[in-house]
């Protein structure tokens, strides 16, 4: 059975894929996908995907959303790599697998409505950015990436785990008042975000 992380990860590809004119950069395309996690879980108190994210030099990768975006054969189970492979692909000359192509259009029905909006709300956003810029001036600037960004650009460690619990923090410097929400609120989803955690942890 695939999991509804895979189902959504590849989901979200493809709908950034498909609002780039059917094909997108695959670094940009997973900086976005961080960005809509980040948005939604501060406002609403759960990432969309749900992914593991590691802070590295080119900013957040959602470590299971790499997989699908390389559509792995190392990575990914039999029926994952067959369910990925019916929505997007890569170009045939892009040896690099530089870039995400869209075959099929996206199935909305793995997201919730709020789900959407995030995904909406980041495309307009930041769909103009490149990649460039989403991975070392945009999606450094956030506490969750900055906590590592010393130890990452001296050279003392190549990754760093990131936490949920520091997405609810805010950036010293701005470059988007989408994510600006009040104290209170954030205090709430927060709030919702640790009682979620709990629940899962009961039920694993």
């Amino acid at each position: 059975m695939i999991s509804t992380l895979y189902k959504k990860s590849t989901q979200a590809l493809n709908y950034f894929s498909r609002k780039k004119d059917g094909q997108i950069n695959k670094m940009k395309a997973i900086k976005l996908v961080y960005l809509a996690d980040r948005y939604h879980i501060r406002k609403y108190g759960r990432p969309i995907i749900g992914d593991m994210y590691l802070a590295m030099k080119l900013g957040p990768v959602g470590s299971n959303t790499l997989n699908v975006a390389n559509i792995s054969e190392n990575n990914l189970d039999k029926e994952s790599l067959r369910y990925v492979k019916e929505f997007i692909s890569h170009p045939k000359d892009d040896v690099k697998k530089e870039e995400i192509v869209s075959k099929k259009e996206v199935d909305f029905g793995v997201f919730s409505q709020t789900d959407i909006e995030a995904l909406e709300t980041i495309y307009k956003e930041f769909g103009d950015r490149d990649q460039f810029e989403l991975a070392k001036k945009i999606t450094h600037e956030y506490p969750e990436w900055s906590k590592f960004g010393e130890d990452i650009r001296s050279g003392k460690t190549r990754a760093g785990h990131m936490d949920y619990s520091d997405f609810f923090l805010n950036p010293k410097h701005s470059v988007s008042n989408i994510f600006e929400m009040s104290p209170e609120h954030l205090d709430m989803t927060k709030k919702l975000y640790q009682e979620r955690q709990e629940v899962e942890n009961i039920l694993k």
